[in-house]
């Protein structure tokens, strides 16, 4: 049966490279996926291929960066190697460093029950901690607590010293340095203390525990025959460390992707990671995947110019499954007001032609690249979405359910306790220290908090949880019906501080509870709920919206037409990576993932004037990775803007070159003043007005048609003649 399924099954449903990858046994094995290469279906076949010729499954790791995308591809397996396929072990790093951390977090002193701290959680943290110290309060100027847990985070994945982090990204806070040190000591001491593991220590403990205990280590490669690891390019320092331990002296490692799409540096990944395969696994095959079924070969032929430059890759070249295609359009917009017109234009006329709203998609560098897209999309009475909204854990009252359900696990939780407390009315930040305090010197915790000691209004409130909490404690039934008992208590809350929408808000708590009745208990739920955060309800209705999206959020999906806007310098690359190569490298590589994403029509839009914070409306080149690609590839369309709008913008250029510096950009303010009453403007927050009356030489009263009646000064703020 062996030959007969390689003879049969594999050789016929793969082509030529995706079939040498699958049948890859023995030994370390790099395949460079393009993109719309078939990686997936590349990773699944290969699961499928052990399994039916006698591995174990157990014996087998899949690790990817979403656990959707594991789970997907062990169900794609099961239909083809049966069931069995499902004991598979899959997941993303952090979840899978989180199962052995329950069995071995005792090795370097940590309690089995230890804490997941997601994101926010991290920040309140570091915000608590900075206050201890006297770092924060009233009138003292220090960096925000997200500034703070991104510094920590980028130290722990990079393995670079505090104040190295901040010398590279952070310069303008090496005021703060020696203090920013020492509160990065304390907050590492505090989880340590406290029984708290973040993200990066999911990942940084198990790597630890892998270095210090051989026993481990020999255990885990003995178990983990074969590993494959998706996106291999998205990977940091320590899970490259992790994969290399765990490989054992066979290194039946396959690394499955793509270097010219690495483009999550600033969540740690490590685009050498995947270049460096070979020096950390000698012996390895690689095996290029180059045949793309996504897109044509127009299309193709651009994307491989664009990324032909890059400094540093694995040599590669798309070409095309399907037949036909055009070339890309490039629009060359005179502002992005127009660029804005000819995306919705375009829009309607590929909505006319039969395209369906949801295989659309307009991709940008940052989120405010598409206000005036939304603008129009909305007057038109088109619908749309945007991509990178907040997910469902993120929500107050979720948050809330969360430590409530925390705290029934670990009543010392400070920062979840914290966050309940102060949901009690009357109840302030010292008032839930002291409480704390009195706690951690019991020695029943939940005893003390039942009969706590006040003649404050909310005595009875805490006393209350307390008890509720203790009850709970000892609770025998199946998760759902805990949930219920702290809803009921959280109830009256939702009421009365949310009281416009707590509908919703008490329908999304009900969400929470369905997902749990799918877990064991509450301490398996609680991992998932930190480690793979489930977004809010996907809208019935969402395939028939355009999507609006930043290219980092579009990654891995694609669409029948694609529009990727502002390509002018200013825009994209991002202007924070100029001056470092590693950066601009990885903005190319960015503009390939975008343009990847087209399956048939791609559209390349760059304003020749941009409007920039503080200078108004200033030229910019075309995207300079825009304007390596050969002119042959591509068809050029022009704005059909009046030539005299032309003229005004290079006027009101002019206008701001002659400008003393200090003075406003948008006009002129010396003289009778710059504008007269009826004139039309546009102001870059508040939009479109009239103006009413220059008040003197730096004043002027306008009336906007949706922020209503303003008296703004010329000389701090940004107004512009329509």
């Amino acid at each position: 049966m062996k030959n007969d399924i390689r003879a049969i099954s594999f050789e016929r449903e793969l082509n030529t490279s995706q079939f040498q990858a699958v049948m890859h046994d023995q030994g370390p094995v790099l395949v460079i996926a393009g993109a719309g290469s078939g990686k997936t279906r590349t990773l699944v076949f290969r699961v499928a291929r052990l399994v039916m010729d006698g591995v174990p499954p157990e014996n087998i790791l899949l690790l990817t960066f979403t656990r959707k995308a594991a789970t997907t591809m062990l169900d794609r397996a099961a239909r083809l190697g049966g069931s069995v396929c499902q004991r598979v072990q899959g997941g993303t790093f952090h979840g899978f460093c989180h199962r052995m951390l329950r069995q071995h977090a005792h090795l370097i002193g940590y309690p089995p029950g230890f804490t997941i701290m997601d994101q926010a959680d991290s920040q309140d943290l570091i915000r608590l901690l900075a206050k201890q110290m006297g770092l924060v309060g009233k009138g003292k100027k220090y960096p925000s607590k997200a500034a703070l847990c991104a510094m920590f985070s980028k130290a722990a994945n990079s393995g670079a010293m505090i104040d190295e982090i901040i010398e590279t990204y952070y310069p303008h806070m090496s005021e703060h340095v020696q203090s920013i040190g020492e509160l990065f000591n304390a907050y590492k001491a505090y989880k340590a203390a406290h029984g708290l593991m973040d993200y990066d220590d999911l990942l940084l403990k198990w790597l630890r525990v892998l270095r210090e205990f051989e026993h481990v280590r020999q255990h885990a490669g003995e178990r983990f025959k074969y590993i494959m690891v998706d996106e291999y390019q998205d990977t940091n320092q320590a899970q490259a460390e992790i994969v290399r331990l765990m490989a054992g002296p066979d290194s039946n490692v396959m690394a499955v992707g793509d270097d010219s799409q690495s483009i999550y540096s600033f969540r740690g990944a490590n685009f050498k990671n995947i270049l460096d395969f070979p020096k950390m696994f000698p012996g390895t095959r690689i095996i290029k995947l180059e045949k793309n079924y996504r897109t044509t070969q127009p299309n193709l032929d651009c994307t491989n110019a664009i990324i032909s430059n890059a400094r540093q890759k694995f040599t590669k070249r798309l070409t095309a499954h399907r037949k036909g295609g055009k070339p890309p359009v490039v629009f060359a917009a005179m502002d992005e007001n127009e660029q804005a017109a000819f995306v919705v234009q375009a829009i309607q006329k590929h909505l006319e032609d039969g395209v369906e709203p949801g295989e659309i998609a307009v991709l940008f560098r940052a989120a405010f690249h598409s206000y005036q897209v939304e603008t129009l999309l909305n007057r038109e009475g088109i619908p749309f979405i945007k991509r990178g909204g907040m997910r469902l854990v993120d929500a107050a009252h979720i948050k809330d359910m969360v430590c409530l359900l925390r705290l029934v696990i670990n009543p010392l939780d400070r920062l979840s306790l914290d966050r309940v407390l102060l949901l009690i009315d009357r109840l302030g930040p010292k008032s839930a220290e002291k409480i704390f305090a009195e706690m951690t010197r019991a020695a029943s915790p939940l005893e003390a908090l039942s009969n706590i000691k006040s003649k404050a209004v909310w005595r009875s409130e805490v006393q209350k949880l307390g008890q509720l909490l203790t009850r709970l404690s000892e609770y025998s039934g199946e998760l759902p019906g805990l949930l219920d008992e702290l809803i009921a208590w959280y109830r009256p809350y939702v009421e009365e501080h949310y009281s416009d929408d707590y509908p919703k808000r008490m329908q999304e708590i009900a969400h929470l509870k369905a997902m749990a009745a799918n877990y064991p208990d509450a301490m398996e739920f609680l991992a998932d709920l930190a480690l793979d955060p489930p977004e809010k309800d996907e809208e019935p209705e969402r395939a028939s919206k355009i999507v609006l999206s930043t290219i980092h959020s579009a990654k891995g999906l694609e669409w029948q037409v694609v529009f990727v806007i502002s390509l002018s310098e200013g825009r994209f690359p991002s202007p924070m990576a100029d001056n470092r190569p590693d950066e601009i490298e990885e903005e190319r590589r960015l503009f390939y993932v975008a343009s990847t994403r087209a399956k048939d029509h791609l559209y390349f839009c760059c304003p020749a004037f941009i409007n920039v914070q503080g200078a108004g409306l200033m030229p910019a080149r075309p995207c300079r990775f825009l304007a390596e690609i050969p002119e042959e590839l591509m068809a050029r369309r022009k704005g059909v803007a009046a030539a005299g709008r032309v003229d005004r913008h290079k006027e009101q250029f002019r206008k701001h070159k002659r400008r003393p510096e200090g003075q406003a950009h948008s006009a002129p303010v010396s003289g009778n003043g710059a504008f007269q009453p009826g004139d039309r403007v546009r102001h870059s927050i508040f939009g479109k007005g009239t103006v009413l009356q220059m008040l003197d030489k730096v004043r002027v009263k306008v009336m906007f048609d949706v922020a209503g009646e303003k008296t703004l000064r010329l000389d701090y703020t940004s107004l512009s003649a329509l």
